[in-house]
């Protein structure tokens, strides 16, 4: 597999798309060891790919991305920061922690890391600037702040995990919202004391009346929670149905409620939401066929027993995968990852009887953590590409936010009631 990683370097290296420098090293991969075998794997690799973008349960990706698309055309960010800044604006880092909890409220929306780096910071961004804010901070801030949207259902991420371990999608939703909520608190108490430390300036405090004003003009966003995580839990309909009943709900909210979607702005949302979900079934269809390869090449039974042992414990199962993904995460796209890795580490997992839901949560984590550490985390290209800025001064302020997420991912396997209680909640 030595060729195989060094194509993918090099390609990589010199900017080709991630889905290309995959599919192209397991071209490269059977023309050189295979060429008996390479016409008949090509077609296998091709059906491979073919099965992973045909899961029923990856209906619901496009109209996630749609509903997301939606709402970043109209006014449903603007009016999330608005009612969040009502309420924290005049404390020690305010707009940071307005962020933060806006973040997390467009992750309720788009579940999306990529949509929330362009929703929330696209409008932060120069509120923090005109603060006194560093440029290193904002920048920091907003990519790992969006790093919560994978964790808040509708969560790509979780769809993708349910998709390629056959969990419960509804489950998974649920499971991570205490995780999402617990790293809102975190980033914003770090948030807080920074500013205290460099003597940010705050706002004035708003009137009861300006934030009943804000919460009526944000209150109809929240519908979005309500009707995925309500609806799936109450058994009005399936995460698939949920989906279409979100898009629908979007669109009612810009058509009619806020009177801002026109004919060009919907087929602006059309055309975007046709390309991220392009790029997405592409890279789960890739990933899908290297999986299918290094099974077939028989790779996880080479590598896997040294690294596990004979009778590996839980705790020791739980500390291999998540530090794999975290490493994994940071090199290829995190769907790729979920979708090459879950099925090596399955039989390891299910053997040491660790909770399915649990290992959700922490490697859907880790997709979130690689999605803004360098060298090839995504939501860092989309912040240079969004906000024009170099990449050395995008990572700038990234260790602090590393270290918390590190943090959260310590006390999740420390603590696993964290993730697992809202699950049995339900099921009690």
């Amino acid at each position: 597999m030595k060729l195989f990683g060094l194509s993918l370097a090099a390609m990589l290296l010199f900017g080709f798309p991630f889905m290309v420098t995959l599919l192209g090293s397991i071209l490269l991969y059977l023309a050189i060891y295979m060429p008996d075998m390479a016409s008949t794997m090509i077609v296998a690799v091709v059906q491979q790919a073919l099965t992973g973008i045909t899961q029923p349960a990856l209906v619901c990706v496009p109209m996630f991305i749609l509903s997301a698309a939606i709402i970043t055309s109209g006014e449903s960010a603007d009016r999330l920061i608005a009612m969040v800044k009502m309420f924290v604006g005049h404390l020690p880092g305010g707009l940071a922690i307005t962020t933060n909890a806006g973040c997390t409220l467009f992750g309720a929306v788009s579940g999306s890391t990529q949509a929330t780096v362009a929703a929330i910071g696209g409008a932060m961004r120069p509120m923090l600037l005109e603060a006194h804010y560093k440029s290193s901070f904002t920048l920091g801030l907003i990519i790992n702040a969006s790093d919560i949207a994978f964790l808040i259902p509708p969560s790509i991420g979780f769809i993708v995990y349910g998709v390629a371990t056959n969990t419960s999608i509804g489950t998974l939703f649920l499971a991570g919202i205490i995780p999402g909520l617990m790293i809102l608190i975190l980033f914003s108490l770090y948030c807080y004391t920074y500013s205290k430390i460099k003597r940010i300036p705050t706002l004035p405090r708003a009137k009861w009346s300006e934030r009943l004003s804000a919460v009526r003009r944000g209150l109809p966003v929240m519908g979005f929670p309500v009707i995925i995580v309500g609806g799936i839990y109450a058994g009005i309909f399936s995460p698939t149905e949920a989906a279409a009943v979100a898009v629908l709900y979007a669109f009612i909210l810009e058509s009619f409620i806020y009177k801002t979607m026109t004919l060009h702005r919907m087929i602006d949302a059309f055309l975007r939401t046709g390309v991220i979900t392009g790029v997405v079934f592409i890279l789960v269809g890739a990933g899908q066929a290297f999986s299918f390869l290094i099974g077939f090449l028989q790779i996880p039974e080479k590598l896997l027993p040294p690294l596990f042992g004979t009778d590996p414990s839980m705790l020791w199962v739980i500390t291999i995968v998540v530090c794999v993904y975290f490493i994994a995460c940071m090199l290829v796209d995190p769907i790729v990852a979920i979708f090459i890795l879950s099925p090596v580490f399955q039989p390891y997992v299910v053997g040491a009887g660790v909770d399915p839901i649990l290992l959700g949560v922490l490697v859907t984590l880790q997709a979130a953590i690689g999605s803004a550490t360098p060298p090839f985390g995504c939501d860092i290209f989309t912040a240079q590409l969004i906000f024009r800025r170099p990449y050395l001064e995008v990572i700038g302020h990234a260790v602090p936010f590393l270290l918390i997420l590190i943090l959260a991912t310590m006390l999740l396997v420390a603590f696993p009631q964290i993730a697992l209680f809202l699950p049995g909640l339900a099921m009690t």
